[in-house]
């Protein structure tokens, strides 16, 4: 397919743009800790102009430099001693014919509370030591401080978790309504509703950032009124109760961002662009609350108001940090569903609208464009997993992209890493923030022999990596399929996409020219035929079953990953589920959607305890919907005839029905073969599940670690 509407040139204001691929902004965490730009920023930024896209609009910018520093390595704007820079990485990105918008922005009540009391203690020092060697110095300490300030955040009963909204400095926000903390998964904290003359200072900072944007060359600003954050925290009823000129109806909520535009046409002039990203639904009632906040006839009232002040174009989202679901979609939500609110503002407004929807293929891309639902496609979190995505379409060749599949590993990477003071990670794509170290690997396999065993994530990756490089790769695989693991993942309700990644890694490690041989019987006879330079095991791990308790050698008990791996299908059974982790969650679901009965037996207080919080609100509000049973405080200790033992808290003795039990409690790694392969050959590497069980994000990074090391 030509994609012919995808690769048409578009046109935002009077910036003329090569085709219809809007990168559109998201928080990474590449810049430099002082807010510049840097090489790691460039490099990230220039394998998305590599890749084809025609406009990129970054990641968060801040404009204010003690209550707005939203992320450690964000770029700031609040400072003309960062222009320089940033006109360096401008330069780059125009240089390949790339357009580049900043997305101007403040958290607000949203923001992280520990910033603002720190960051700017952390920076005085900068101006005492020159170059980068401070932060040299003052980032390892950082971690140390960050990993005892900052608990976990389902350690609710921390003395430090309840103390931080009094030891940190207050968020601000339009009025003084806090963020719901479990939901949002977010540290509590103090708001401080800001004054009028803050409000004219805020607004001020907006505008010089536009200001400082033009001179290092950006060809227009985005300014940031979704996901909860400041400007939608005015826009919104529910976060703005003021009584003043800033509160109230529409048009006075709406002041705050229309006097900003006013300011940044003043500071740049009337033909430098200023777009809109605008949440137009809040999407409350789907946490049970309809009618509260913005909702999509008020959206759509909102965008007409933005044309009518002058706006460029609108960047459609939704959601916020107390519905992030639809904010930042996990697996489980349907591609494209956002669709129906794009095209009823499209239909309302004559400007230019780009819009992100889980888009994940250039022919759902192409279809959005036909039908007029919007003028432009919004790509993030594929631009992450493919780079490459827009260039891979244009040239007809779709089944090269490597698709994302909502796993939300770069979201909760990004707030896992950016206090370590580490950027954000793609399950898929390990070399994602990570280009500058990455970028020059040689091609210096020289057809050297490498064997991966293992086809999952993992393998996959490593043969991929190193046929890339020019080695001669063949993978052995024990099963007649490849994927791992994946094949226990794809098989809850929802979980489709996962087969995505089977089906793309197996393809790019082929099409790099790996080799791989199903139905091996390996052993050190067959990995010494081979006559490796080099052996990768990729072997990943077991799910247990813990034959310590008293009936688990019944043929009716077995691993939860097993029982999905194989399919199993029963109906009308009383099956328990052992472990309320994300694949207990998982499989209890699994089995819930087979028309059984459920009950789940978790030994800590709490199901779903140090799950990301978007898995959880994906999952929990389903199995209680369906009356799934849940045991909390509860162990197993008997497996018996028609039902099990459970001791609760209080060591009273419950006895739920049971006729299957699955165990979900834990997997050890497979390394077996790891003293044979020594014995082949001297270069060998353990990688994924069979380094450390972990996630898919710990399986291909670590393979991409290990086999950059390989030479």
């Amino acid at each position: 397919m030509s994609y012919e509407k995808l690769f048409s040139p578009g046109k935002i204001g009077n910036v003329d743009i090569k085709n219809r691929v809007v990168m559109v902004p998201m928080g990474v965490d590449v810049a430099e800790p002082n807010g510049k730009v840097g090489q790691r920023w460039k490099d990230y930024y220039e394998e998305r102009c590599k890749g084809g896209v025609g406009l990129i609009i970054t990641g968060i910018v801040r404009v204010n430099e003690t209550t707005g520093v939203g992320l450690p390595y964000q770029v700031s704007l609040a400072r003309d001693r960062n222009i320089e820079s940033l006109k360096e990485g401008v330069d780059m990105v125009h240089s390949y014919g790339t357009k580049i918008f900043v997305q101007l922005h403040h958290a607000g009540r949203q923001n992280v509370p520990l910033l603002a009391t720190v960051w700017g203690m952390m920076e005085l020092g900068e101006h005492l030591v020159p170059g980068n060697k401070y932060w040299d110095y003052v980032i390892p300490l950082s971690r140390k401080l960050m990993s005892v300030m900052l608990p976990p955040l389902e350690d609710e009963n921390s003395k430090i978790f309840n103390l931080q909204k009094y030891f940190f400095l207050p968020v601000v926000s339009a009025s003084k309504v806090p963020l719901e903390i479990e939901r949002s998964g977010s540290m509590p904290s103090r708001v401080h509703a800001l004054t009028i003359p803050e409000i004219k200072l805020l607004q001020r900072q907006f505008i010089k950032a536009a200001g400082r944007a033009k001179k290092a060359g950006v060809d227009g600003v985005s300014l940031h009124a979704s996901h909860g954050y400041l400007i939608q925290q005015f826009l919104s009823s529910h976060t703005n109760r003021r009584h003043d000129r800033y509160g109230g109806s529409l048009d006075n909520r709406m002041r705050f961002v229309r006097e900003i535009i006013e300011g940044i046409r003043k500071e740049c002039g009337p033909d430098f662009p200023v777009i809109v990203r605008l949440t137009v639904d809040e999407f409350y009632d789907s946490i049970g609350e309809p009618g509260k906040g913005i909702t999509l006839p008020e959206g759509i009232q909102i965008a007409k108001k933005l044309e009518e002040i002058g706006i460029d174009a609108l960047d459609l989202s939704c959601g916020g940090y107390e519905t992030p679901n639809l904010t930042v979609e996990p697996m489980s939500v349907p591609a494209g569903w956002r669709a129906y609110f794009v095209r009823a503002v499209k239909e309302a407004v004559n400007i230019p609208v780009i819009a992100v929807g889980v888009i994940r293929d250039p022919d759902q891309a192409e279809a959005l464009l036909e039908d007029g639902t919007q003028d432009f496609i919004g790509l993030a979190r594929p631009l992450l997993c493919d780079p490459y995505w827009p260039k891979k379409a244009q040239e007809g060749q779709p089944q090269e992209i490597q698709r994302c599949i909502n796993c939300l590993g770069c979201f909760q990477s990004l707030l896992a890493n950016a206090f370590q003071f580490e950027a954000a990670e793609c399950a898929l794509n390990p070399k994602c923030c990570r280009e500058i170290y990455y970028k020059d690997l040689p091609k210096d396999g020289k057809g050297r022999k490498v064997v991966v065993v293992g086809a999952g994530p993992a393998g996959l990756t490593a043969a991929r990596e190193l046929a890339d490089r020019e080695f001669d790769v063949t993978v052995l695989e024990k099963e007649d399929h490849s994927g791992g693991q994946l094949n226990a993942a794809n098989k809850p309700p929802r979980k489709d996409k996962m087969n995505w990644a089977i089906i793309d890694l197996t393809h790019r490690a082929e099409s790099a020219g790996a080799k791989i041989v199903y139905n091996a019987d390996v052993t050190e006879e067959t990995l010494k035929s081979y006559e490796p330079y080099a052996i990768v095991l990729a072997t990943g791990s077991t799910p247990g079953v813990p034959r310590k308790i008293p009936g688990t050698d019944r043929n009716t008990v077995m691993a939860g990953a097993d029982a999905m791996m194989q399919e199993l299908k029963i109906t009308d059974k009383d099956v328990v589920v052992v472990g309320g982790g994300l694949t207990g969650m998982e499989t209890a679901e699994y089995f819930d959607e087979q028309g059984n009965r459920i009950t789940i037996v978790e030994m800590l207080p709490k199901i779903g305890t140090g799950l990301w919080a978007q898995h959880y609100y994906d999952l929990y509000p389903k199995l209680a919907a369906h009356d799934v049973h849940f045991l909390v405080s509860s162990k197993l200790t008997e497996i018996c005839d028609g039902y099990v033992v459970v001791e609760d808290e209080n060591g009273q003795l419950i006895k739920p029905k049971a006729d299957y039990v699955f165990f979900t409690t834990g997997v050890r790694s497979n390394t077996e073969l790891e003293e044979a392969a020594k014995k082949v050959c001297p270069n060998v590497c353990l990688v994924g599940d069979a380094q450390k069980t972990g996630t898919i994000v710990n399986a291909t990074k670590t393979a991409l670690e290990a086999t950059a090391k390989i030479h």
